[in-house]
Order: structure tokens, then sequence, then C-alpha cells
């Protein structure tokens, strides 16, 4: 099944994002809970790649691997960062030859120590670009490209930010993937101004079910996503209890998720951090997929 018939059915889709361990050890616990997420029966899975490409090798060995051990369809990430045309059309070739039909398309962020992104001499500046030479020389794989509810932090506008979904959306993506958010109103408000712009691809949003405050305050911080104050509390209110945080964020993921697919969005990308717990217990909470 294609990425684009993923989402052509009323059938909400579950889909999972992987990172590629630093260790030998990390990989082994990353297949361990790649197992169990297995059980949830996604559409398919995704794995990102390290700052400026540096870990693209090890990305395709974990997509293909979980190709080959569960049957799924898989994603990699690509990045316009560092690389020529020519190196991104070794990459997807040597992709499309170990089963990896589908690309989550991104400009990249700039690498550690940078302020701003600059093209590489060679290479493509925009995603909406690497979005239209994937779709010009591999036509066949299918494109998911970036969405944000909260709009991109380098963006000086929501307008500014959405004109760049549509062109990366006219340049031939299949479907868009949101940033995490969590407030769904956000994503809401998103979704009605897609439509509204003609951006009829289906909208995915991204969710990151939260298991330690401390974690998520960085990460939100790092991509502009903003925590609901009374979420803030209830996290506080567990003060260092790691199980009592865990459980709220369980308890606010599954809430979040039960809102978007009673408002019918085509599916759920959920953000695991290599770790199966989290979304394991949200997805038992409402009733979808296997249990252990």
């Amino acid at each position: 099944m294609s990425l684009a018939e993923t989402y052509s059915t009323d059938q909400l889709s579950l889909s999972f994002e992987l990172f590629p361990p630093k260790t030998e050890a990390g990989e082994k616990a990353l297949f361990r809970h790649v197992e169990r997420l297995v059980e949830f029966k996604p559409a398919y899975i995704t794995c990102t790649y390290g700052a400026g490409g540096s870990t693209q090798g090890k990305t395709l060995d974990i997509v293909a691997r979980v190709r080959e051990t569960s049957g799924l369809p898989v994603a990699t990430h690509l990045t316009c960062v560092n690389r020529t045309a020519d190196q991104l059309a070794q990459y997807l070739t040597e992709a499309r030859a170990r089963g990896v039909d589908n690309v989550v398309a991104l400009r990249g962020d700039p690498p550690k120590g940078e302020d701003a992104f600059v093209a590489t001499e060679g290479g493509f500046r925009y995603a909406n670009e690497l979005v239209g030479f994937i779709r010009e020389q591999f036509a066949d794989m299918g494109i998911a490209v970036a969405g944000y509810p909260e709009k991109h932090l380098e963006a000086p506008s929501m307008d500014v930010d959405l004109e760049n979904l549509r062109r990366k959306v006219d340049a031939g993506a299949d479907v868009v993937i949101t940033q995490l958010f969590y407030e769904n109103a956000d994503f809401f408000a998103f979704r009605d101004r897609c439509t509204t712009l003609g951006i009829n691809v289906p909208i995915v949003p991204g969710l990151l079910p939260v298991t330690n405050f401390a974690q998520i305050q960085r990460i939100t911080s790092l991509c502009g996503a903003k925590l609901p104050q009374a979420f803030v509390d209830a996290l506080q209110s567990a003060g260092d209890d790691e199980a009592a945080q865990f459980d709220t964020g369980v308890e606010f993921a599954t809430r979040q998720m039960e809102d978007l697919a009673k408002a019918g969005v085509p599916g759920i990308h959920l953000y695991v951090l290599n770790k199966s717990e989290a979304a394991s217990r949200v997805l038992e909470n409402l009733g979808m997929g296997s249990k252990a």
C-alpha cells in the first residue's frame, strides 16, 4: 500500500517514528520495543537521521530491518543539509534497492553551531525543492512533509508558513505530518486553514506522549510548541515521582488522541522516542491494536 493509499479509507491509521540509537545496546533495545509496537498494526514506521546526515547509513539499516522483520512499509527521513542533489539521488537509489519506498522530506535544521541554514552548493535550499526533485527523479516513492500547527520557529508569520507548506504539497507531497503539539485547538485551526488554502492531502497529527516533565520542557523549548497550563500543573504536582509523571502524560495523550480521532483525523503519527511503554498504554486505553 502506498503512502497516499494509507489514508484513503475511513479507518484511523497509526504510524511510529524511530531514531538511530548511538550504541549496539541501544539498537538491541530498540528492536525489542519495535516488536511491541508492531503488535498495534501500524500502517508504516519512519526513522530519522542525525544532524547533517551523520547517521544516514544507520537509518537505512534500521528501516530495512524493520521492513524485513515486520513486513511493514517504512520511510526514511531525508534532509537538504550538507547534501548535493547527486548525493541525495545516491541515497534514494540505495533506499529503494533496500525496499524503502517512502520518504519524509525535510529541509533540515542548520548544523550544530550555525544559526542559519545555508544550502550546499549543488543542493537545495528549501524542502519544496527536495520534494520536487524526489517526485521527478523517484516518481514511485511516497513523500511525507512536515506541518507546524503552531508555526515553524523560523517563519515570520503563520501565513508565510502555510504558503511554504502549500509549495511542498504542490511539488508532490502525498501527506503532511505535523510537529508535536498539545493543544488540539491549534491543530484544528491549522487544518482548517490548510483546507482554505487548497492543501487537500491528508493532514496527520504528530503526537509525543509525555513521560518526563523535564524532558518535554526541553523538547518544546526547542520546537516552539506550548504545553497547556493545566497539564503543566498536573506534571508539577507529580513532583519527582517518575511513575506519576508517566501516568499523567499517558492520561493526557489518551484524551488528546481520543479527541483527534473523534474529529476525523486520517491517522496519528506517534513520536515514541525509541520506547514502546507510553504508546502501548495510550493505545490500549483506546482499545486499539493488540494487548500484551
